[in-house]
């Protein structure tokens, strides 16, 4: 069946709000809650002895995927939502030249989110003895069910069931080609930089991320694996870490129901960043509940997009958010991708899923929670130096915006759903 229209619906998450507000008593022990509410909704337990390093732009991930692949020796397992022509052949050849040394290659890459992909080039991925499988075909005769709403919008890397990379960076060449005006004239916002965030686990846990990785594979009807790697027994780092599957199947939608109950525990501060901005009511009357008990809420967003009716959509929220006491910041001079999170300057989460209907009702996601005092002020320190590099929205002058603007984000908020 063909689905165009929001089919599905957003999961309840009252009770699990409910039932964490009823322990929360206690100031001193809040990252403690936190870490047994989010293993109590995800049935996912923490795992200790990680090291996580965080990565910041294209760049730095590019490097780091590539250095994982190529240290590769018994298994690669990729999965991304675009594997464009450009970067996804330049991978393609890592990937290759790994299988002609003997290592399992498995990929997973999205039908919609590479529909500029030809089919030369996964012809060749597969005549090199990689095995790949397409998420949701788009085809009538593809065996699954013709929807293109339920997309694969996962980035991850696993490699030898001990290297997990995952984030909000496609393989894409906007994050190549792509450069800051260099001359002072202005260009487009095709033109702009990317600004993207990535996480880079070595450990036990990447165990986490291989699992969901494997379950995907299952339910594309992929060919069967044989086991991975035994993962890693030897601590690699002090961080706890835990990976989320954001699978939208039966009102689960773990990192959405998650972070909720995060930001209702939040005792000093909620600092987010999203690359695409179209809040669920819930997650609006979370987020100005938070700033109305005294919570430093902040909300990092972009100026520009790929999709001008989601920053409109996303606008259309700004006033009740602000009058609440929410800051909002809109990033400048790049294109702002990043899903990250910081609470309490001790809670932090990277990953791939937006502030937005999307990625709670229809998309693959998944989030790597990292609890480690040293990593969550890395990631402050990133959130500020965006924060310096973006225009706050002030209230006053927000609430005298023009009619004309008005009218666009009403509109666009009309179809958030499907944004």
């Amino acid at each position: 069946m063909l689905g165009l229209s929001a089919c599905a619906s957003l999961p309840v998450v009252d009770t699990d709000i409910a039932l964490a507000a009823r322990k929360s008593n206690d100031p001193a022990h809040t990252l403690d809650l936190m870490r047994e509410e989010e293993t109590r909704i995800t049935h996912t337990p923490f795992v200790a002895g990680n090291d996580v390093a965080l990565l910041t732009d294209g760049g730095q991930t590019y490097a780091a995927l590539t250095a994982a692949i190529t240290g590769a020796r018994q298994r690669i397992d990729m999965e991304s939502y675009e594997f464009d022509p450009i970067e996804g052949a330049r991978f393609g050849d890592l990937l290759l030249a790994k299988r002609a040394e003997g290592v399992e290659v498995n990929l997973i890459f999205d039908a919609f989110g590479s529909l500029d992909t030809p089919d030369s080039l996964i012809e060749r991925l597969r005549a090199g003895g990689i095995r790949v499988v397409e998420y949701h075909p788009l085809g009538v005769f593809s065996g699954l069910t013709l929807d293109i709403n339920r997309r694969d919008h996962r980035k991850l890397l696993v490699v030898d069931n001990a290297v997990a990379i995952t984030g909000g960076i496609n393989i894409n060449r906007v994050y190549d080609i792509r450069r800051h005006n260099r001359h002072g004239k202005p260009i487009s916002p095709d033109e702009l930089a990317w600004r993207d965030t990535d996480v880079r686990i070595t450990g036990p846990a990447a165990e986490q991320f291989e699992g969901i990785f494997a379950q995907t594979w299952a339910d594309q009807h992929g060919p069967p694996l044989p086991p991975p790697p035994p993962p890693p027994t030897a601590h690699q780092g002090s961080a706890v870490v835990q990976a989320i599957d954001g699978t939208p199947t039966q009102h689960r939608a773990l990192i959405y129901r998650t972070l909720l109950v995060m930001i209702s525990l939040a005792r000093t501060s909620i600092h987010l960043t999203t690359g695409f901005f179209a809040p669920t009511p819930d997650l609006d009357h979370a987020l100005e509940a938070a700033a109305r008990r005294g919570v430093d809420v902040e909300i990092l967003v972009p100026a520009h997009s790929s999709s001008a009716t989601v920053i409109a959509a996303g606008r259309a929220h700004y006033e009740d958010l602000l009058e609440a006491g929410v800051k909002i910041f809109e990033r400048r001079r790049v294109v702002l991708h990043a899903k990250t999170a910081v609470i309490d300057h001790a809670w932090a989460t990277v990953g791939s899923a937006n502030l937005d209907w999307r990625s709670v009702i229809y998309n693959n996601e998944i989030s790597a929670v990292v609890l480690d005092h040293a990593f969550a002020q890395r990631m402050e320190t990133l959130f500020a130096e965006d924060i310096a590099a973006s225009q706050a929205i002030d209230p006053q002058t927000w609430a005298h915006r023009s009619l004309l603007e008005r009218i666009k984000e009403e509109s666009a908020r009309t179809i958030e759903f499907l944004l």
